[in-house]
Parts: C-alpha cells; structure tokens; sequence
C-alpha cells in the first residue's frame, strides 16, 4: 500500500508508515516540497497508485465531485499535536488500512474512524 501525507501532516507520518512497511512519501520530498498543489499531489496519487493521507477540505470537496483521489483519508483531529496524531495512528492503523482496502474514503478522528463509500 502506497501513501502520500499532505503538507499539513507532519513528515513524522509518512517515516511511520515507511517503517511500518509501507512506502510512503510526503510533499517535502516532491519538487516544489510543501508548494506543492493539490492537483499536482493528486496527479502523484493517481500516476503512483498513492492513497492520500490529509487535513486539507479542498481534498474531500475533489474526492466527492471529481472523484479524485482515488482513495482519501482524511484527519479530522482538529488541531492536536504531532505525538497526538502519530499515537493514533499507531492505535489503528491495523484498522486504518483494512478500511482504506475496502472503501475510497476513511475519516480519521481523535477517538472514532468511519468508512465512505
């Protein structure tokens, strides 16, 4: 499974998911780093086959019009901290990931995950 973790995510996230087994990239390692535009990451997503991990509503407004990405995870913590973020998930990637198999769209919360078709 394949991943790109948008600017607002740390790059914390994306390390995790690369030690996790997953190959993951974030903007920052793209060209234009965290300049990178959305449509210039979803073009990454859909050249590369990478499932984009955001906070960034612009990203859902695609998703559900345009229908890209893809496939979307979107985190809706609000504003927590970085170690927050990473300790969720931790918790459930496991879930995360059998979510995301099964369905296009997967909402990230601080305590609850939902799946969208």
């Amino acid at each position: 499974m394949k991943f790109i973790v948008d600017a607002q995510l740390p790059k914390s996230l994306s390390d995790f998911l690369n030690e996790k087994g997953f190959d993951s990239i974030h903007t920052l390692e793209l060209p234009q780093r965290n300049n990178t535009t959305d449509g210039q990451i979803i073009n990454v997503s859909n050249e590369q086959h990478r499932i984009v991990i955001t906070k960034d509503a612009d990203f859902l407004e695609s998703f559900i019009i345009n229908s890209e990405p893809e496939k979307l995870i979107m985190v809706k913590t609000g504003n927590i901290t970085n170690k927050q973020l990473l300790e969720i998930f931790h918790a459930h990637l496991d879930i995360i990931v059998t979510m995301i198999s099964r369905s296009n769209l997967v909402e990230v919360g601080k305590s609850d995950l939902a799946e969208l078709e």
